[in-house]
Order: structure tokens, then C-alpha cells, then sequence
């Protein structure tokens, strides 16, 4: 059930609106950002309880402190937005790779800056990385680096916000989330011990630990089924 401070997520699609759900399904204020109040407004009436939506662009930090200034005390946040990027050296996007970086580095520190005075001792943050961290795959350029920079990014958030707890969840492919749904995903069941890949419900309760498990801080968690290299 709701306790003090409302669930934050940024990135209210996909994944992050399912995570969303669970908390307004559990009695807890929901707020979730997209990058258009449409969609956010839609996406948020979809969800129902006393959830709501604001339109918030990490592209564009300096517009993160009015966007979410009508955010009362947070309890967890999550920092989930994501954006699909392919960047390769030899045809390299400077613009692309500036975006990605600002999104996912600038912007969700500047969220917590922003909401140093709304977060507690007893609040916990989670975000997002992916394991291109550590399998890169063609045109990963700017999101391998990117999620190894989550990784560091919650290294020295664990100690600055310290007693508050900061975890990082790296999931591999989720089969049923908007962007891989309906692909022929064979392959990669192929190299999983579990003989099936994420799903977002999968994601989902592994984000719930992460917040919720006070003894966990500082992990950067691989959702992943065990996928298999060779």
C-alpha cells in the first residue's frame, strides 16, 4: 500500500508503464513523464488510481526542475526513458550521440538534483542501464557507453545520497515490451538456459527488489535468463 511520497517514474511507456501500474494497482500515487502531456495524460487515465502524467524531455535538462516542479515527496524513482539509438565509428552522429548521452547521463542526474529536497533517507532510486554495457552489437556505439556509465553513475550516487539507496537494473532483450514484440527472437531463446527471455512482468518484479529490498544498494542487477555468449 501507498507510503509516504508518491512512485516517480520517468519513462512512463512500455516498461516503465508497467511499472507504473503495479504501484497504482498497490493504492500508491503514480507519476509518470513522457516526452508529450498528450500521451502522458493517456497513458496515465489508461493506468488509473490517482496516477498522472507530465511531459518531461531529458534531451533538454534545463527544462527538468519546471517540468516536474509540481512533484510533492518521492518515494521511488525510477529512471527508465530510453531512446533507440545506432551510432557506428565510421559513420558517426555527433548530434545522436549527444542525445543519448544528455538523456541518459545528464538527464537523470539532473532529475535527482532537482529532486534532492523531495527525496528521503528511506526513498530509493532505480535505474535503467542495458547489458549492451557488456555485449555490443553493431551500431551500439553511444548505448554501450552510455550503460557502462549507468554503472558509474551508481557507484557515486550510492555514496552521495548515502543512507538513500541507488541500484541499477541492465535487462537483456524483453519479449513482449513494445520495441522486440512480434520479432523473430529464436536465436537468443536459443542461447538462454531458461529456454525463454524476459518479459516485462520479469522486469517489473526485479525493479519492486531493487526499490524495495533494503538491504540491496549499489548492485547493478543483469536481468537476462542467464543468456549465453556461445
Amino acid at each position: 500500500m501507498a507510503g509516504d511520497g508518491c512512485v516517480l517514474v520517468i519513462g512512463g511507456r512500455g516498461i516503465g508503464q508497467e511499472i507504473a501500474r503495479h504501484y497504482a494497482d498497490a493504492g500508491d500515487d503514480v507519476v509518470i513523464t513522457c516526452t508529450s502531456q498528450a500521451v502522458a495524460e493517456e497513458i496515465a487515465k489508461g493506468i488509473g488510481g490517482s496516477t498522472r502524467g507530465l511531459e518531461l524531455d531529458l534531451s533538454k535538462p534545463e527544462s527538468v526542475r519546471d517540468a516536474i516542479a509540481s512533484v510533492g515527496p518521492v518515494r521511488y524513482l525510477v529512471l527508465g526513458a530510453i531512446e533507440r539509438d545506432e551510432n557506428r565509428v565510421r559513420s558517426y552522429s555527433i548530434a545522436d550521440a549527444m542525445r543519448l548521452v544528455t538523456i541518459k547521463l545528464v538527464g537523470y542526474t539532473e532529475v535527482i538534483h532537482v529532486l534532492l529536497d523531495r527525496l528521503s533517507d528511506d526513498s530509493a532510486i532505480v535505474i535503467f542501464g542495458g547489458l549492451a554495457k557488456e555485449r555490443p552489437y553493431d551500431g551500439s556505439t553511444t548505448v554501450s557507453t552510455v550503460n557502462g556509465g549507468v554503472v558509474g553513475m551508481v557507484r557515486t550516487l550510492t555514496k552521495e545520497l548515502a543512507p538513500m539507496r541507488v541500484n541499477a537494473i541492465h535487462p537483456g532483450i524483453v519479449e513482449d515490451s513494445p520495441y522486440w514484440k512480434g520479432k523473430n527472437l529464436d536465436a537468443f531463446i536459443a542461447r538462454t538456459p531458461t529456454g525463454r527471455l524476459n518479459r516485462m512482468a520479469d522486469i517489473v518484479d526485479a525493479v519492486r527488489f531493487l526499490l524495495e529490498n533494503q538491504a540491496v544498494n549499489g548492485i547493478d542487477l543483469r536481468v537476462d535468463g542467464g543468456w549465453m555468449t556461445t
